[in-house]
């Protein structure tokens, strides 16, 4: 009698193991097996890490198998079990892999095909075509599109996060818990003494070092000693954690009506204003997307303050970018004066000081929640409901959509919902956020998520004339590293472009991101069909580098960055100055947060830039979805390619007193986490 040899393997998660009973069913093309007990409680089998043997003997030879189904039926109370793979031994020798890497809850069962990765056309029998399709349909009534705000890219269909399907879930739920982890990351700084002393105001700038840790040799520090100097306000346009806003001004708008004699002492090339712009040496960072947005209103005992600033930047001739003007609102007029470094000293660091907390409220609002978050979520909750585990492109994205819905499910339930955490400090909580979002909508377009494409727009591609662009560089390396991945396991699957063009599942995916992600906006450029597979390498790669290098880049660098209150103020207490020549040290700190914001602000940056525990980081592909040799070495040529990236950049933080590392590859987590 035919005997095969099946191993099963269990999840290292806590609770992972089970013991309740197991059975497995083998489906082959020549018939099907019996209904064999495994596993049956207290034998011990099935335990959290372990792979476990077994014979299975059938009456006759099943032919080549196709399916196997894993059956548990509760014992005594809810356990579920997490399994990791099967692998079956055939009576032949031949070793065949079944991936599955999810839950097994309740009395569930789980039907898996083996882990060669297919397409559509390739499924030739009914059993395996009807497989495919209930995969679908049970995903697509688990995953619901569900509109959180007007506006918003849609979302998960889910209240909480103890309502999301188990496979989606984090592990260990209280890891992820905001209240929590600001409460204990406030302990850890030994802030917490301070943190419900709202309205209460600090007494000058070194009073702010009552809360702030002084690690030696880190940028934090450096942010301290020199966040007043125009050069270190100028280098963060470039590589700090919003590093996406500053473009070459090609022409000074008319709203910032500077004029030769306002900036003349700031120019070092003896050339007038225009034929600076003209040779390409002014920049220009403009915060419109913040004017007629609400302040946040939720403590009435505490007024907040907004301002839509626009800064105007000269590359010196050291090429250092230098803040030259600054108009702290949309119109002009005389109590919208121009600040200028020629200015008084408080005026001019105030009048910083205004763009800088312009810039952390358009950083974590767009750059961070919409342009990383909500996106990949959307990226997400597609892949779930259009493609089934056996599909190459899964198996591809799947490690890069990891926790991803659970994170923001969590941040809407604590976080950036009504009265939750995001209100505590922040001048566009309580509702201006909301805003925010449904404001930058209309510049979330396709193009713009296509790294070197939206670096080219912006006018900051030129190595030659912009040399210390960190991000840029640093970025455009492992955009390149994801495309040449991409393409590799496309030129696999997808033989031709008709291969690519005949992929139902595949163009479903890309119209649910189009119709539900982007709303069926035709200006967002996202496409709605995908014809080649040049075009699918870049959608691709979109997808892995949103969720990947781009959040890594723009979260990773918050306490870095923000720790310093004054350097990236979350709230402003006073209104922006209307005239020059009043500003003083005590106004400066009074326009500042409290004691209370600016400790809720230290603990959020510090919890926002934690890796996950056990974090895996791109290239980093531990769950077996592939099983095939040409993919495996797909994935080894990946991986040499970012450890390419990784020395070269190591190489040039050498001795940096501000090295750039938030795109080091091993130090980009495969997907957006936290």
């Amino acid at each position: 009698m035919p005997s095969y040899t099946v191993t099963v393997a269990t999840g290292t998660q806590w609770f992972a193991g089970t013991d309740d009973y197991v059975y497995l069913t083998l489906q082959g093309t020549s018939g099907c097996s019996e209904r064999h007990l495994l596993d049956k409680p207290f034998y011990n089998d099935f335990e959290r890490g372990a792979v476990d043997s077994y014979d299975v003997t059938v009456e006759e030879d099943l032919g080549e198998i196709q399916l196997i189904k894993i059956e548990k039926r509760k014992y005594w109370c809810q356990d579920d079990w997490y399994l990791k793979y099967v692998t079956v031994k055939t009576p032949v020798g031949d070793y065949l892999e079944f991936p599955c890497y999810r839950w097994i809850t309740d009395e569930k069962e789980v039907v898996l095909r083996d882990g060669r990765a297919k397409l559509p056309r390739d499924d030739k029998t009914q059993i395996l075509k009807q497989h495919r399709r209930k995969e679908l349909e049970s995903r697509q009534k688990m995953y619901r599109w569900k509109e959180w705000h007007p506006g918003f890219p849609l979302s998960i269909d889910a209240h909480s996060h103890s309502e999301l399907p188990r496979d989606i879930q984090f592990d260990n739920e209280k890891g992820i818990d905001f209240i929590l982890n600001y409460t204990k990351a406030m302990e850890n700084l030994y802030v917490n003494r301070f943190m419900h002393m709202f309205q209460s105001s600090w007494s000058d700038f070194a009073d702010f070092e009552r809360i702030f840790v002084r690690i030696s040799n880190t940028i934090s520090e450096y942010v301290m000693q020199h966040w007043k100097e125009d050069f270190m306000f100028g280098y963060q346009f470039l590589n700090g954690c919003n590093p996406v806003l500053i473009r070459r001004c090609t022409e000074i708008p008319k709203k910032l009506p500077v004029t030769m004699d306002m900036v003349e002492c700031s120019l070092e090339r003896n050339l007038t204003l225009e034929e600076e712009v003209k040779q390409g040496n002014i920049f220009i960072v403009d915060y419109e997307l913040l004017d007629g947005v609400d302040a946040n209103k939720t403590d009435p005992c505490t007024i907040q303050y907004l301002a839509a600033p626009i800064c105007l930047l000269y590359k010196n001739l050291e090429n250092k970018i230098v803040p030259i003007a600054i108009q702290l609102g949309q119109k002009p007029g005389p109590d919208n004066p121009i600040f200028l470094p020629s200015d008084a000293t408080y005026d001019w660091l105030l009048a910083k000081i205004w763009v800088r907390s312009a810039d952390f409220h358009v950083h974590q609002t767009v750059t961070h929640l919409l342009r990383t978050h909500l996106v990949s979520e959307v990226f997400s909750i597609a892949m779930f409901r259009q493609l089934p585990a056996v599909h190459p492109l899964f198996k591809l994205l799947v490690p890069h959509m990891r926790f991803t819905i659970a994170i923001n499910t969590k941040a809407r339930e604590q976080l950036i919902c009504e009265c939750g955490l995001f209100d505590k400090a922040n001048a566009t909580g309580g509702g201006g956020h909301v805003q925010m979002v449904q404001k930058a909508m209309k510049d979330l377009t396709y193009s713009s998520l296509c790294f070197p494409e939206e670096i080219k727009a912006k006018g900051m591609d030129s190595k030659e004339d912009i040399p210390y662009y960190y991000y840029r560089d640093d970025g455009i390396k492992v955009w390149e590293a994801i495309k040449s991945f991409a393409e590799d396991v496309i030129h696999i699957y997808y033989e031709s472009d008709e291969v690519v063009l005949e992929d139902v599942e595949l163009q479903a995916f890309v119209k649910d991101i189009y119709v539900y992600g982007m709303r069926g906006v035709k200006a967002s450029g996202f496409p709605k069909m995908i014809r080649t597979r040049e075009t699918l390498a870049e959608y691709l790669t979109v997808v892995i580098f949103t969720a990947s290098a781009q959040h890594a880049a723009v979260n990773f660098g918050q306490y870095d960055w923000c720790s310093w209150i004054p350097n990236a103020p979350p709230t402003m207490r006073c209104p922006p100055p209307t005239q020059k020549g009043t500003v003083t040290i005590e106004q400066i700190v009074e326009s500042l947060p409290d004691r209370g914001r600016s400790c809720w602000h230290l603990g959020a940056v510090w919890a926002l830039s934690q890796f996950q525990d056990k974090e895996l980081f791109l290239g980093m592909y531990p769950d077996e979805h592939f099983v095939e040799k040409p993919v495996k070495e797909a994935m080894a040529k990946f991986r040499k390619n970012l450890d390419e990236i990784v020395n070269t950049i190591t190489e040039r933080n050498k001795n940096k007193k501000l090295p750039y590392y938030y795109l080091s590859p091993d130090r980009i987590p495969n997907s957006v986490a936290v």
